[in-house]
């Protein structure tokens, strides 16, 4: 009895114990939250006077701040269109070079241990194996070159290699190591320099060939499921968007000979397509327990539709007869897609009033010169040039916001198509949440794109200002987001570059989209595949080249919640590649701050599920559930529409030519070469 009184009361103090410990763990996570708050506060301080000072003496000084400023603004990359047309993939024959099986081995090893090529299906694991061709180089030559731009991605074989960044040394590789992969994602400048230190062997392949399967891959599998789908009866009346969704959604199960598939009397809520192989339906005789062969189903076949219906007895076995592979759906995913996309032909948004009013603001702006304007200040500047205030001379309270873009950096960069579309799809899109776009001139130097001026300011000035907003002001950007992307979609377009930076806000505090240089009008059912966005923002499917569609919207609309709610985005590396890497690990490994609320972190997660089919946005009732979501409850959608909820923060503009909210900038000094209009047709 002692002994047991004396194990008891060990018991408790070891619970004591561990209750003190909680206790402490819970103090110092406090500690730590309250520490993560002072440093995010100090880098908004930081950031906010990095981007205004600008001592006025020394124009060295001047441009140095000018790169920290830019530096703190995220820039968007966009790989070169690839070189092939999308049905021509399937008629490129792709190289092939022999190799010793334990080559091959290792290659693939290298692969799987890599923490971006390891998330590639094994068919285009092996693809890329027999692609690779050999390449040898001495002691002390230098393979790769920081700064430089790339285009291969390696696998050591043989000896061994030295990694260093800006000069200082970061590690030493030998074989069956990845290095490089970066480069066959766009066309970017390498991030460090690898130097041999001895004589090495390596395989390497580059990105046309990198990009080439990854598509094709994609491709002929989508257009098989969509045969597959479309030989079935109870899909032949749906339209090609439907089952170009529910092709996605199909997930490949693989049985054994001899394996149950289904088993009669059992409840079962999924749909098959067999792929690959046969299997045997047998039913049970009611008399005798000795199960009676029916017939048996192959590739093409299908069974179990009645289970999509919500008819979810099981009438019969189905026994596979050797290895199979069936396409599975189930009844949830299949009732989330079925029943239509979301307003497809909504034409809702323009009514004849309005079309009568853009036609007479059509033929005001069309007898505009570039003379009429005069340039009162600087609101941004970028990679492609800048954006001015511009005021109409003949009526000075008329002002506007004018981009102005460097023809000769358009064209070195390849972005004429991007460019085109930009403009294509701002001079039609006539939305509330979107800046408007009146029409455009040109130069023997620039393009100029005359806009609505906004002159509230910038959504990422005001966030960096203030570190991050509250769950009601987040709520209320988020839903112009959701509006103006409701209007794209609805017309068949995608946005992908979604972030504080492109969004801005009117002398009323409304939040409005702006920069379309890689929104494209793709249509519905179809996907695109050129890699574009900011690293922190790309969805998975546009980073593993899978094409992609409206869906990579929703992502990062879940993405500009947690930044807008915590002053940071949730996947974020030192470098691109480890961004990538970090997103492709998924939204679940993320530990979400005690300041992002359960209805929050809720609706974040349905936007940012790895499958873009099962993200919120992109079901069936589309937008719908997003603006039906808890976290919107109670949300005066109607009043965001009509213009009459207060916004959250109500900007200070006291005139049309009042650019207080915009950090200053200095006056440009450079003076791009001549341009002879190669690349740009006469109608820009």
């Amino acid at each position: 009895m002692g002994t047991l009184r004396d194990l008891q009361y060990a018991l408790q103090e070891k619970i004591e114990e561990l209750r003190q410990r909680d206790a402490l763990i819970d103090e110092l996570e406090l500690e730590l939250d309250q520490k993560d708050e002072l440093i995010q506060k100090l880098q908004n301080e930081l950031d906010k006077y990095r981007s205004v000072i600008r001592p006025a003496t020394q124009q060295v000084h001047t441009q140095s701040v000018l790169q920290e400023h830019q530096r703190t603004k995220r820039q968007a990359i966009s790989a070169e269109p690839t070189a092939l047309d999308i049905q021509d993939l399937n008629q490129v024959t792709l190289p092939f070079y022999p190799k010793s099986p334990q080559s091959k081995e290792l290659i693939k090893e290298a692969i799987l241990d890599n923490d971006f090529m390891k998330n590639l299906e094994l068919s285009q694991i092996q693809e890329i194996v027999d692609c690779m061709y050999p390449v040898e180089y001495d002691k002390e030559s230098c393979i790769i070159k920081e700064g430089d731009v790339g285009s291969l991605v390696y696998v050591m074989e043989d000896g061994k290699v030295e990694v260093t960044k800006e000069g200082m040394k970061l590690c030493t590789m030998g074989p069956a190591k990845v290095f490089g992969e970066l480069a066959i994602l766009y066309n970017c400048t390498r991030t460090a320099t690898v130097q041999t230190l001895t004589n090495v062997k390596l395989w390497a392949i580059d990105r046309q060939c990198f990009q080439t399967i990854m598509m094709r891959t994609g491709l002929i599998k989508h257009a098989e499921y969509m045969e597959f789908l479309k030989s079935v009866p109870t899909f032949q009346g749906l339209p090609e968007e439907i089952l170009s969704k529910l092709a996605d959604v199909l997930e490949e199960t693989h049985y054994s000979d001899g394996e149950y598939i289904v088993r009669q009397g059992a409840r079962g809520d999924t749909f098959f397509i067999i792929s690959k192989g046969k299997v045997n339906v047998t039913q049970e005789d009611s008399r005798s327990d000795t199960p009676v062969y029916l017939r048996g189903l192959g590739r093409g076949d299908w069974f179990g539709e009645k289970a999509l219906q919500g008819e979810d007895i099981r009438t019969a076995n189905v026994i596979a007869a050797e290895a199979v592979t069936c396409l599975v759906i189930d009844r949830d995913s299949f009732k989330h897609l079925i029943g239509g996309l979301e307003d497809v032909s909504n034409k809702g948004y323009e009514d004849v009033g309005a079309k009568a009013r853009y036609e007479a603001e059509n033929a005001f702006f069309s007898s505009l010169k570039l003379v009429d304007f005069n340039i009162i200040d600087t609101l941004g500047v970028g990679g492609f040039g800048r954006v001015e205030l511009v005021q109409l001379k003949s009526e000075e309270t008329k002002t506007f916001a004018m981009k102005i873009l460097k023809k000769r950096h358009i064209v070195d960069t390849r972005q004429q198509e991007h460019i085109r579309s930009e403009k294509q799809i701002m001079q039609e899109a006539h939305s509330d949440f979107i800046v408007r776009l009146y029409r455009t001139f040109k130069d023997s130097k620039y393009l100029y794109m005359l806009m609505e001026a906004c002159l509230g300011g910038e959504l990422w000035t005001i966030l960096r200002d203030r570190g991050s907003f509250e769950d009601s002001t987040t709520r209320f950007y988020t839903a112009c987001v959701v509006e103006a992307f409701s209007y794209l979609h609805s017309k068949g377009i995608i946005y992908r570059d979604l972030k504080p930076e492109n969004l801005i806000l009117d002398h009323r505090g409304y939040a409005k989209l702006v920069d379309f240089g890689f929104a494209k009008k793709i249509g519905f059912g179809k996907k695109t595949w050129t890699f574009c966005g900011t690293p922190e923002y790309v969805a998975p499917e546009i980073i593993l080249n899978k094409g992609h569609d409206i869906s990579a919207d929703y992502w990062s609309l879940g993405i500009l919640m947690y930044e807008l709610l915590t002053g940071s985005p949730p996947f974020s590396g030192p470098d691109p590649m480890k961004t990538y890497n970090i997103i492709l690990r998924g939204i679940d490994m993320i530990e979400f701050p005690k300041k992002i609320t359960k209805n929050a972190a809720n609706l974040i997660k349905k936007l940012c599920r790895d499958n873009p089919s099962e993200r919120l946005g992109n079901l069936k009732n589309g937008v719908k559930d997003i603006q039906k979501h808890k976290w919107f409850e109670g949300f005066n959608w109607e009043g965001l529409r009509k213009g009459t909820l207060t916004p959250p923060i109500i900007p200070d503009v006291s005139s049309p030519t009042d650019t207080s909210n915009f950090d200053s900038f200095p006056e440009e000094n450079e003076d791009p070469p001549p341009d002879d209009n190669s690349g740009w047709d006469t109608d820009f």
